[in-house]
């Protein structure tokens, strides 16, 4: 491999590559968490769309390399994220002390719910 080839591969893999991946989660957030919905007409009602989509995607991608990078979901797109973990049917019992999730017997992912749930609890000792 010449010094040419070396640096091609360099310029690739340091300026191209990451500029790919950047656009991919630009298009994560525009299509999977509807960024583009700004269909109001007053500017302020469109930002705030904008922001919440912001926010969603900032925890989404917190939850993914935080919490969920021993699993199967790691790599996974927002959209599998809000499929398998949060538009999930279950009855919701709050108390005093706790929120309970009652989760189908059925439910596909429910270890893939448990773990995130677990390492979202907060460390009571």
């Amino acid at each position: 491999m010449t010094n040419l080839d070396a640096l091609r591969q360099s310029v690739y893999d340091e300026g191209y590559t990451p500029r790919g991946d950047m656009e991919n989660r630009i298009k994560e957030q525009q299509l999977m968490l509807f960024a583009d919905r700004t269909s109001c007409h007053a500017l302020l009602s469109n930002q705030f769309r904008l922001l919440l989509s912001s926010f969603a995607y900032v925890l989404l991608h917190h939850l993914r390399s935080e919490h969920l990078a021993e699993t199967e979901l790691a790599p996974a797109q927002a959209h599998r994220l809000r499929l398998t973990l949060i538009k999930i049917a279950a009855r919701v019992r709050i108390t005093a002390r706790r929120v309970v999730f009652h989760l189908s017997s059925s439910c596909l992912y429910e270890s893939l719910f448990r773990t995130a749930a677990d390492s979202l609890r907060p460390d009571t000792s």
